[in-house]
């Protein structure tokens, strides 16, 4: 696939205050810091396959090999939570899962597990949503989530919420983890992408739904084991009836992607890409403002690429 010069952080590369990344009716307005040669916060690839927007978008914000060395374990945590067919858009695309742990091996992975608290019935969610498949083909360990002596007991002190949770042991046990969401609506919080992935690592989730969901997704934040990068899967969007969507008729195709080790940035990236403000998707403003990334987009260094 022919792909266009990548888009740099110069007014005359397209990357001035209010250049505008439209994928279909949407656009992510993002800005970039002038004169700041510094490696990038965040990359933002559209129109190309899931696979081939993340080759080039690792590549640009340093390769895998800046997050993963040689024999380290890591986790990749995409969402499975739901027992439909990946067209649908409710869990992560299974193409994308394969190629990051593909990447993960190159750059010297020991050893590479996926796993994901479902919210339907997890066997049929790993395989229907075609990851099973996808992450054993690449060579990944598929483990399971669904008891909960798979979970230790962790303390947040300086949570507002969230002050104990239980969190899967692969989580303890990994050297990386790798965050993998699908951009999509919620229903309870608007929008779902990057922190509100990490509901996947925990058993407690119900308490997170009764006890401000938006704070507990901030607080988790917290605790000391972070992914070290997100990548954000846009390839197909859900708009509305999430996080599980009724049909395809909920789906639009914006073939895109955000990558970064900010979690709270790409989520403002996301929300843009959704025509949302992001100060109204609750947790983002709530993460900043406990430290957990930075939201203001104008003082990242952002490469946009057009495939």
């Amino acid at each position: 696939m022919k792909r266009r010069n990548f888009l740099k952080k110069t007014a005359a590369a397209g990357l001035a205050a209010g250049a505008a990344f439209s994928v279909g009716t949407h656009r992510l307005d993002i800005l970039a810091a002038d004169g700041d040669d510094s490696p990038y916060d965040l990359v933002a690839v559209m129109g190309g396959s899931p696979e081939a927007m993340f080759d080039i978008g690792i590549q640009s914000i340093g390769g895998m090999g800046s997050f993963v060395s040689s024999g380290q374990k890591v986790v990749v945590k995409p969402n499975i939570g739901w027992d439909v067919i990946p067209e649908r858009g409710a869990n992560t695309n299974p193409g994308l899962v394969a190629r990051i742990i593909e990447h993960c091996f190159r750059a010297g992975a020991s050893e590479v597990s996926v796993f994901d608290n479902t919210c339907d019935e997890w066997t049929r969610c790993y395989r229907n949503s075609g990851i099973e498949s996808a992450a054993r083909g690449a060579g990944a360990r598929i483990v399971p989530a669904n008891t909960e002596s798979y979970y230790r007991d962790v303390s947040l002190p300086e949570a507002r919420s969230l002050k104990t949770t239980q969190i899967h042991n692969l989580m303890f046990e990994a050297d990386v983890i790798i965050n993998v969401p699908v951009l999509k609506h919620h229903s309870g919080t608007r929008m779902t992408a990057a922190l509100k992935n990490m509901m996947g690592v925990v058993w407690d989730r119900r308490f997170w739904h009764r006890n401000n969901l938006n704070q507990c997704i901030a607080d988790y934040t917290l605790w000391e084991k972070k992914p070290c990068l997100h990548v954000i899967d846009a390839y197909r969007v859900m708009l509305r009836n999430g996080p599980r969507g009724i049909s395809v008729d909920d789906i639009v195709d914006m073939r895109a992607q955000i990558i970064s080790p900010d979690w709270v940035a790409a989520d403002a990236a996301a929300a843009l890409m959704m025509d949302m403000n992001p100060m109204q998707i609750g947790y983002i403003p709530l993460a900043h403002e406990l430290g957990a990334g930075n939201m203001q987009l104008e003082e990242l260094n952002i490469n946009r690429i057009q495939m």
